[in-house]
């Protein structure tokens, strides 16, 4: 093993990314995803010192980097004394036991990436377990090279839950331990559906969106709670019920765990029940980071989700945040000066072709509180017009 320095008191690990380009992932695409992976990584507590990528016309079935670059990495590694590589695409167990034995060091990809985070971010038994059934899912094919790092004595991304008795990496009580979190979240799940039956006549309001575009700062502006949020991807695992009342009219509202690219299937489904909130609810608020370059793939990954849980025939509101962090290159020809920054306006937000699709749609500041009116609006029209249908004998009341 290569010699590294012990780490003193809470001192962040270090890492590197490691990425593929390929016919179907560009350069521009393999840069977002790195991005994104290093936002998740930070995320979890450690700092990227570098990023590798190659170029392959399919993976490497036993390391996914190519001979020559894989010795690059575990190169650097050593010269520099990196904690842990995170692979960017998901490592089958062989690929992990081999390219752990070449790196000498902790290896992670982004699917146990993301374990890791939920594992730290969850805060009630339910989460615990969901995440915990998924944790066990993800390691019981990988059981084989566990030995060698997952002890007690050893801590930091990737080491959080289940995995670090010596005991429990036995197949056997690895499965029994499966069947019985799926069996306590059966009965959360039950539990849970009984709540949602008790909460009487009143519509339900889901939000919905990508991880870290702001779903909680609304739901705590429309609320006037204070759910947690924060500037980190996965602030929030436990989904939050409020009840909001906009004019004269009560509903529910319910802020849910942010999708995102690449989502471990093993979380969709044990997160199955929190997602149970978005396929029950009879409204949608679809919550994009506009400031975001690449919004418009979000968007694209979060309906995808709610189709695969029969969630996409629902009302609607699409809710643009973050204008006030958007910005364009605004050059005139031949002009030798640098280009400069500038916001766009809300009237100028307005007159873009996503204001005039086929959709209800408005922009705002969650931070700056603005256009707040009109979201709130937007709320009371299409939560009253679907009141107005499902309660037709109450309508006198709003």
């Amino acid at each position: 093993m290569i010699e590294t320095k012990k780490k003193i008191g809470t001192e962040p690990e270090t890492a590197v990314l490691i990425g593929l380009l390929s016919q179907f992932q560009p350069k521009e695409k393999l840069e977002e995803y790195l991005d994104e992976l290093e936002f998740l990584a930070d995320t979890a507590g450690a700092i990227c010192k570098k990023r590798f990528w190659q170029k392959l016309d399919k993976p490497n079935p036993k390391t996914l980097l190519g001979s020559g670059k894989i010795q690059e990495v575990a190169q650097y590694i050593k010269e520099y004394e990196i904690d842990l590589a995170i692979f960017d695409d998901e490592l089958s167990p062989s690929q992990l036991k081999n390219v752990e034995q070449i790196l000498e060091c902790k290896v992670l990809d982004r699917t146990n990436l993301i374990l890791d985070i939920f594992a730290s971010r969850a805060q009630t038994s339910y989460a615990r377990t969901q995440v915990e059934l998924a944790q066990y899912q993800y390691l019981l094919p990988r059981l084989t090279n566990l030995w060698t790092h997952l002890s007690k004595q050893k801590g930091g991304i990737g080491m959080k839950g289940p995995g670090e008795r010596e005991i429990e990496t036995d197949r056997r009580i690895i499965r029994d331990k499966i069947s019985l979190l799926k069996k306590d979240l059966l009965k959360i799940d039950k539990q849970m559906a009984i709540q949602r039956g008790n909460r009487g006549s009143l519509i339900r309001v889901a939000l919905v969106g990508y991880t870290n575009v702001g779903k909680s700062t609304i739901m705590n502006m429309l609320s006037k709670s204070e759910v947690f949020a924060e500037n980190k991807l996965f602030a929030t695992l436990d989904t939050t019920v409020r009840k909001v009342v906009l004019q004269n009219l009560p509903f529910l509202l319910s802020d849910t765990v942010g999708f995102i690219r690449k989502l471990p299937t093993q979380l969709i489904e044990s997160f199955k029940s929190t997602l149970d909130e978005v396929r029950e609810a009879d409204v949608l608020v679809h919550v994009v980071d506009i400031s975001h370059p690449n919004f418009e793939e979000h968007i694209e990954t979060v309906n995808r989700t709610i189709a695969e849980i029969d969630g996409n025939e629902k009302p609607t509101i699409m809710v643009f945040n973050k204008i006030d962090q958007y910005t364009f290159e605004e050059k005139e020809e031949d002009d030798p000066n640098p280009a400069t920054k500038k916001n766009y306006s809300l009237s100028d937000w307005k007159k873009t072709w996503y204001a005039k699709a086929d959709q209800n749609v408005v922009f705002i500041s969650a931070i700056k509180k603005t256009n707040i009116d009109d979201l709130k609006g937007r709320m009371y029209e299409t939560i009253a017009e679907h009141h107005a249908i499902r309660f037709p004998y109450n309508n006198f009341l709003y």
